[in-house]
């Protein structure tokens, strides 16, 4: 039994939610999303700024979705009214980032550089060597961040390479010297 699925989710103020037609639209100050939701498993229910979530009936599938709709729910109002935010940094001689509107050019070692256009609802900032990724979809925020990063993996014998802010990377010995 979800114990993730029982919990209501409070609507915040500026934040609206609405059911029509199996999509959950939900608006905010950060920007709207969409959601479709299963109703032939899960009844919604709105009312005084929070959703309940109930299963209709006690099988496995609707057990299933039962919490897994609660927290895409719950990420999309935190979304809209606070937004995600990933950070990466970089490191190694040479290495450089810049944005120019939607389109990140980074410098990483190899002959060209790599140029990468964002979505239209993420935004993306270079500060000296760190990378910011702001935006209302977790999902994409998240995917965002992966898709950077597999461009230069950190290596772990002398660390260059993009990581995740938080991220640790174990680093290795090299090699030793002839006896």
């Amino acid at each position: 039994m979800s114990r993730i699925g029982k919990l209501p989710i409070i609507i915040p103020e500026g934040t609206s939610a609405v059911i029509s037609d199996h999509t959950l639209d939900i608006v905010g100050k950060k920007g709207e999303l969409k959601q479709v939701i299963n109703q032939t498993k899960l009844n919604f229910e709105i009312e005084n700024n929070v959703i309940k979530i109930t299963k209709k009936t006690e099988d496995r599938e609707s057990a299933s979705l039962y919490g897994l709709t609660r927290t895409l729910i719950a990420n999309m109002i935190i979304g809209v009214s606070e937004g995600f935010k990933k950070e990466l940094e970089f490191n190694g001689i040479g290495y450089r980032a810049s944005v120019a509107g939607q389109v990140l050019t980074l410098s990483l070692g190899y002959s060209h550089p790599i140029i990468y256009q964002a979505p239209e609802d993420i935004q993306i900032s270079v500060e000296k060597n760190k990378i910011t990724i702001l935006g209302a979809d977790k999902q994409k925020v998240g995917q965002v961040a992966a898709e950077i990063r597999s461009f230069r993996k950190p290596e772990p014998y002398k660390g260059k390479g993009i990581k995740y802010a938080d991220e640790v990377i174990r680093r290795k010995a090299g090699k030793t010297g002839a006896k």
